[in-house]
């Protein structure tokens, strides 16, 4: 019997054959002297804040606005698949929610250089911590190229306090923690990496100011 070509997948398998996902390049910038069109490019985002900042918000609009297929994924929702043996960072932050973290972070940055690799631009939201650079963007870098963009979203204390009492379930944190992790946060001044303070944005503001900065920094790469 006639073994079929190699390239011809079963029948009725609904097989499609993808390009695998490698690191991700940074993106090129436009020919000539004209701001990038962030809306026709395949980008690579991590958009940063603390809790409370509208990163999530934030990511899930400006996928769901542009031109190009976008993907939102968010650290948080990925973390929150493990159903039992959930590792809660607010529970105290030990091995095992370190370890849950990190395997999350790989998880994401697997997903989004599978995306990418087939034209899915992807935006991935994180509380990334300044001075915690081996875990956070090292991290990141590693897991998804030297390609992607980081974007700092840090608005005022206040603003963050309200927003955090706004929220529900494990997501919600106390006053103190919220303090704590904006004044972490506020390393990021000064780090060279582009920052937006949405404290008097909505989410359809803040996103218009996401594509702003993603256009100067395709123009001209953040050192990081």
């Amino acid at each position: 019997m006639p073994v079929p070509p190699a390239s011809v997948p079963p029948e009725g398998t609904g097989h499609v054959q993808l390009p695998p996902g490698g690191p991700v390049a940074m993106p090129s910038p436009p020919p000539g002297a004209g701001q990038a069109d962030t809306g026709s490019t395949t980008l690579a985002v991590l958009l940063i804040g603390p809790a409370g900042a509208g990163k999530t918000t934030v990511a899930r609009l400006w996928a769901e606005q542009r031109r190009v297929p976008t993907a939102h994924i968010s650290l948080d929702d990925v973390r929150e698949w493990v159903r039992s043996g959930f590792a809660d960072p607010q529970a105290g932050w030990n091995d095992h929610s370190e370890a849950q973290y990190r395997l999350a972070r790989r998880t994401c940055g697997f997903s989004a250089r599978n995306f990418l690799a087939n034209g899915i631009s992807c935006i991935l939201d994180d509380a990334v911590f300044p001075d915690r650079p081996v875990i956070g963007l090292g991290g990141w870098k590693r897991h998804v190229g030297p390609g992607l963009l980081p974007v700092v979203l840090l608005p005022g204390l206040e603003i963050v306090l309200e927003r955090n009492a706004a929220r529900h379930g494990n997501r919600r944190l106390s006053d103190e923690e919220v303090a704590r992790i904006h004044g972490r946060m506020a390393g990021w001044y000064g780090s060279g990496l582009p920052i937006i303070d949405n404290s008097h944005l909505d989410a359809a503001q803040t996103a218009r100011a996401l594509d702003d900065v993603l256009a100067r920094a395709i123009a001209s790469p953040p050192q990081w």
